[in-house]
């Protein structure tokens, strides 16, 4: 047994805090800029991909949602017709708006626009070439046709009866149809039936049309 200040005697004490500290920081030193490279690299090449296959699903929603858009302001404007006993005209402006105007009463009052809606982006009017008429046969020699007139006669409206007539009241049988350019698969057609007012859409397929 020893007492007092061990002179001459070499006590090595372990330095466990020293190589504790020195192993942490070597688990610790993170990825290196290669590294970190190569992951970006491989989440981009992954994402591309991604987008790559889930783009046409992006255009079969954005043709539909066009469609539908299209649809509803039609329906809308034959609804307001017959109740608020007015007519009610339908335009289609530019490749890609409707408008919908009332005729006031009595007549020589005016007219009231109701509404101008886009369609949705970057559908638009259009034919794509080849597209052939949809089964109701309304024609398809423009984008937008009704009573055999390419876009139409100048006065297009919904009477309070539901009917949609010409400025001159001639029953009009009618077709808008839609696109993108160069995407065939997503064409689209809304057609109305002027003597009951009636109005269906349609998606192209590589037979024809559906509904």
């Amino acid at each position: 047994m020893i007492f007092g200040d061990p002179e001459g005697v070499n006590v090595k004490i372990p330095d466990t805090n020293l190589r504790r500290v020195c192993r942490g920081e070597h688990q610790a030193r993170g990825f290196s800029m290669t590294e970190l490279l190569i992951v970006t690299f491989i989440l981009m090449i992954v994402s591309a991909m991604a987008i790559v296959q889930l783009s046409p699903s992006y255009q079969q929603q954005e043709a539909n949602a066009a469609m539908v858009m299209v649809a509803s302001q039609l329906r809308q404007a034959r609804e307001m017709a017959m109740a608020q006993r007015r007519d009610i005209q339908v335009q289609f402006i530019g490749n890609d708006q409707i408008q919908l105007t009332r005729f006031n009463l009595p007549a020589g009052a005016g007219q009231t626009v109701l509404s101008t809606v886009p369609i949705q982006a970057p559908v638009v009017f259009m034919l794509n070439p080849g597209t052939p008429d949809t089964p109701d046969g309304f024609g398809n020699a423009a984008p937008i046709e009704f009573g055999g007139i390419a876009g139409g006669p100048p006065t297009m409206m919904f009477q309070s009866d539901g009917t949609f007539v010409s400025g001159t009241g001639v029953i009009l049988n009618g077709t808008v149809f839609l696109g993108m350019p160069n995407v065939p698969a997503a064409t689209r057609a809304v057609t109305v039936l002027g003597a009951t007012g009636r109005i269906r859409m349609y998606k192209a397929n590589p037979t024809g049309w559906i509904q």
